[in-house]
């Protein structure tokens, strides 16, 4: 006997991701069983037009103008997602987020008597310290904060910083953490408020701020899952205002990066070949504004024969339901693989 009623049985989540840029706002409603899990389900895809002058790069500077184009992208939801208790997230520029990965042990070494610096403790035999993590956080968001003030160059109480710890191997509520990295994500606390006082002056909660490229890798990552063979190794481009980011991907896990221009690459051919280091690749998915590829004089064909794979524009169109009313132009409009990614990150949240 069922302990759930089964109206609840076909409840659903839903999430909006929202991508801000030079093409408009984009909005991309998801949902997902509540209970059992399944697939994903595009409610709407939906996009209005932005005033160029309203952004200057990462920086708004017409804040009554994206929050009137929230609202107006906002209120042409369908009946059922205006409803829905919608989980939000929009995306920061990825130029104006810092990503790094510092190894614990570097960050907080053992001899200086913290939790956090016994942790990664080798002991006499060879094996891993193991310790009560309780408090391992506290006392790491000091020294993680400082972290993110060096890389960055911005003092910390200008920053808006996210982080976690992993992989920690847990054994009988202890933790082993040798060889475990510290990720930090961080933008300037102004870009954050900015995005989050327009979207309350549009009436909409953001639940979370995320940056493009990489909501563009979740959403591509999600896209292969359906169209590649289990295994394959694949390349996933993501081609943005501050150039073309890049990822190997091989056994579901992102193997190498690559980001053009930078002083290591002489041209967008040769950062592909370091990108695929020599291996084979079954296939390389594109998202992204195609159009900016033109700037560096290259093609789906070209990126095709450096990378000697077949190349597939992301598509909604692929993951959508045929006999729900969506928007044609989104449906195969690879630019909505940020706003879809971002979605995602509220309905798996």
């Amino acid at each position: 006997m069922s302990l759930l009623n089964p109206l609840l049985l076909g409840a659903r989540r839903f999430a909006a991701g929202v991508d801000v840029g030079a093409r408009g706002v984009t909005l991309v409603v998801l949902s997902q069983r509540l209970f059992g899990g399944g697939p994903l389900r595009i409610e709407w895809l939906g996009r209005v037009p932005l005033a160029r002058e309203a952004l200057s790069g990462a920086e708004i500077v017409n804040r009554q103008a994206l929050a009137g184009a929230l609202q107006e992208v906002f209120g042409a939801l369908p009946h059922a997602c205006a409803q829905a208790a919608l989980r939000c997230a929009m995306a920061l520029p990825a130029g104006a987020t810092l990503l790094a990965s510092v190894p614990l042990a570097r960050l907080a070494p053992a001899g200086q008597g913290s939790r956090a610096g016994k942790v990664g403790r080798i002991d006499q035999v060879g094996q891993p310290g193991w310790v009560d993590i309780s408090g391992l956080y506290t006392e790491l968001e000091p020294l993680v904060l400082a972290e993110a003030e060096r890389v960055s160059g911005v003092e910390r109480a200008e920053l808006a910083v996210d982080w976690r710890v992993g992989p920690l191997e847990l054994e009988c509520g202890m933790a082993s953490v040798h060889e475990t990295q510290v990720t930090i994500a961080a933008t300037a606390r102004a870009h954050l408020e900015a995005r989050l006082e327009c979207a309350a002056m549009a009436g909409v909660a953001l639940r979370a701020v995320d940056d493009e490229a990489h909501a563009a890798l979740r959403a591509m990552r999600h896209a292969a899952a359906f169209e590649l063979p289990p295994h394959e190794a694949w390349v996933a481009l993501w081609v943005g205002a501050d150039g073309v980011h890049g990822w190997f991907v091989a056994e579901e896990s992102v193997v190498r990066t690559m980001r053009f221009p930078a002083l290591e690459h002489a041209d967008l051919v040769e950062a592909l070949r370091d990108l695929a280091g020599g291996e084979q690749t079954g296939c390389t998915f594109v998202s992204g504004d195609l159009a900016l590829l033109l700037g560096a004089r290259f093609s789906l064909a070209d990126i095709g024969d450096v990378l000697g794979s077949p190349v597939l524009p992301f598509e909604c169109a692929p993951l959508a339901d045929t006999d729900r009313p969506l928007d044609a132009n989104l449906l195969h409009d690879p630019s909505c693989a940020v706003a879809f990614g971002l979605a995602m990150r509220g309905v798996s949240e």
